[in-house]
Parts: C-alpha cells; sequence; structure tokens
C-alpha cells in the first residue's frame, strides 16, 4: 500500500540494537514500504535479529566498517531510491521514534508540499522537564547555531533525527559530501537550504528509554563547531554570492570588516587609557562609530536571511496511485 500516493521506505541505522531492533520492525505501520536496516558494523546479534524477522518488507544491509549514523543513513537513502521509494523517512534502531506520530510527518512530505520534514521535541516549554539544566542550555545554544548555519530560522532541535524527505530532494544533494557522524543533520540542512528545499518543524515527543549515550561531548562539540562554520559560509557563498548577488552578503562582508575594525580600535584605545593616555573624541568615536554601523548592518543581513528562509511549501503533492510500484526485491539477508 502507499500514503497519500507515495511510496514510504523507512530508514533505520542501527549500532548494537539487538534488544530493540525487532520492537521496530514489529511496530512499523503497514503503509511502510519499506524498512531498509543499516547494521553499521555492531559487535552484537543486531544482524542475525533482523535476519530472523518474517517482515517480507525488511532489507538488511551490513557495514563492514563503522562509518557512523550518518554514514549508515546514508547507505538506507541510497538502497531505498534504488529500490523505487517516493519518501524516505529516518527511525532510530532503538525505538526512541514513536511510530504512531509517522502520519503526521509524511503528510508535511505527502500533501503539503514541503520537501523535507523533522520532529520537534521541544514544542512546549513542559518538553523541557526532567532535562537537566546543562543539556537544556546546550540544545538551545545548537538550535540557534544550527539555523545561523542552515538558514532554516523556523527550525528547532536539529540534532532530532525522526525526518522524513521526498526522494527527488536527495537525488539533488551529493550524499558523498555530507557529513557522515553525528553532525550528519545539521550538515544536511545546509545542503537543503542551499537548494532552497522547504522544511518544516512538526511536534513529535520523544520516547526515553534506558539507553545511555556513547557520544563523547569532547569529540562531538569541536567537529560540529568546525562544520557549522564551514557550512555558514558555504551557505552565503551559493546563496547570496554566487547564484545571485544579494545584499545579504554586501551587509554581511562590510558588517563584519567594520565591526572587526571598530572592535580593534576599541581595545587599542582601552590599552592606552590604562597606560595613563588620555583618549581624544576623535580617537572614541574612530572605534564607535565602525562599532554601531557593523553592528547595524550585521543585523540587517540577518533579518533578510531570515526572511529568505524556504518554509514555504512548493512542491506538488503525490497523485494517488501514481506511485511506481517497483518490487523491493524482498529481504537481503
Amino acid at each position: 500500500m502507499v500514503f497519500e500516493g507515495a511510496r514510504v521506505a523507512a530508514i533505520v541505522p542501527a549500532y548494537n540494537e539487538e534488544k530493540m531492533i525487532a520492537t521496530v520492525i514489529e511496530t512499523m505501520p503497514d503503509f511502510v514500504d519499506q524498512i531498509v536496516i543499516v547494521d553499521d558494523c555492531s559487535t552484537d546479534s543486531t544482524s542475525d535479529v533482523v535476519r530472523a524477522s518474517a517482515d517480507p518488507r525488511v532489507r538488511l544491509i551490513r557495514h563492514d566498517l563503522n562509518t557512523g549514523v550518518g554514514g549508515a543513513i546514508i547507505s538506507g537513502h541510497r538502497a531505498a531510491m534504488a529500490a523505487g521509494a517516493d519518501v524516505n523517512v529516518v527511525m532510530a534502531g532503538d525505538a526512541q521514534m514513536d511510530p504512531a506520530y509517522l502520519p503526521a510527518l509524511l503528510e508535511r512530505v505527502t500533501a503539503q508540499g514541503f520537501g523535507f520534514a523533522k520532529a520537534n521535541r521541544f514544542f512546549s516549554p513542559e518538553s523541557f522537564k526532567g532535562m537537566p539544566k546543562h543539556r537544556v542550555f546546550g540544545n538551545v545554544v545548537l538550535s540557534f547555531m544550527t539555523k545561523l548555519a542552515s538558514g532554516y530560522w523556523n527550525l528547532f532541535d536539529p540534532q532530532n533525527g525522526y525526518t522524513a524527505v521526498r526522494t527527488e530532494v536527495l537525488r539533488r544533494i551529493d550524499l558523498d559530501r555530507v557529513a557522515p557522524r553525528y553532525s550528519f543533520e545539521n550538515d544536511l540542512l545546509i545542503h537543503l537550504n542551499i537548494l532552497q528545499v522547504p522544511a518544516v518543524d512538526v511536534p513529535i515527543p520523544a520516547v526515553y528509554g534506558a539507553e545511555v549515550s556513547s557520544i563523547r561531548l569532547s569529540k562531538v562539540v569541536p567537529e560540529l563547531l568546525s562544520l557549522l562554520t564551514r557550512g555558514f559560509w558555504r551557505r552565503i557563498w551559493y546563496r547570496y554570492v554566487l547564484w545571485s548577488f544579494s545584499p545579504v552578503a554586501l551587509l554581511l562582508v562590510l558588517g563584519l570588516g567594520l565591526f572587526a575594525f571598530g572592535l580593534a580600535v576599541a581595545i587599542w584605545v582601552c590599552f592606552q587609557i590604562a597606560a595613563s593616555v588620555v583618549a581624544t573624541a576623535a580617537t572614541v568615536m574612530l572605534a564607535a562609530l565602525p562599532l554601531m554601523i557593523g553592528t547595524q548592518m550585521l543585523i540587517s543581513a540577518l533579518q533578510l536571511d531570515i526572511q529568505a528562509s524556504p518554509s514555504t511549501p512548493t512542491m506538488l503533492p503525490f497523485a494517488a496511485g501514481s506511485s511506481d510500484r517497483r518490487p523491493n526485491g524482498g529481504a537481503e539477508r
């Protein structure tokens, strides 16, 4: 069967999920046509549990080397597209993503004209209850940084991997250039914005179990900061310079230049004052004016970038019965 005229594939990245992967398969809704499970070189019996499943929709891909969650998702996307999927949804192998909310996610990309939709766990103040304050602060900071880098100012909770995307959108992306590990979701948003793909958040609560995260922040944080910085300038180059020279680029470059000059002069003036040298009015203005003008230019660039965020649906809905009913070839075991 199809969902709103679209053939749906569920991509399930899994690493050492022998306890929960069967639950993911058993609770997968009937309207999902393919279940592509990518075992990212697990050291437990994850693959054996998948092979034991009697669900004909299941296809197992086993990595000989660990590529990270992003690498596993990319492998799943490629396999699903080759099998004729119209929409790919990503669901974790630890059963944290409630399949009851899958129709709400899929409806955005099949009927409402969005190319990409993602879950947002933090859709109300109550969503943060029970979460340590340092994690709340970290999520807010990371969300703002991802907004700035990706240009999707209407999205929050960027690390949420519960997503749905049209395969026609994925075909326009060079998947080899998307970050393969923890920063996959952040980098994908940057690639999508460069292509001006309309994206939307869907309020979906997370299902938390007793699992313990294996993420090492000392490694992930520098990686994310580097990726977001490079991704920001790559997006500015493509969207506002190369493809259409926009006031955003002009305001950003001039604003940064003036702000940096004013800041340097202000620091020099502070050192002069500390050395008992009286600063003249002209010297103070030499620092203050570039700082004020540069700040105003940066705010204007930010405002224009927010207005340019691709958040309005532009893609046609799938026609009922129009999906290409190519067989998935059964399970690869």
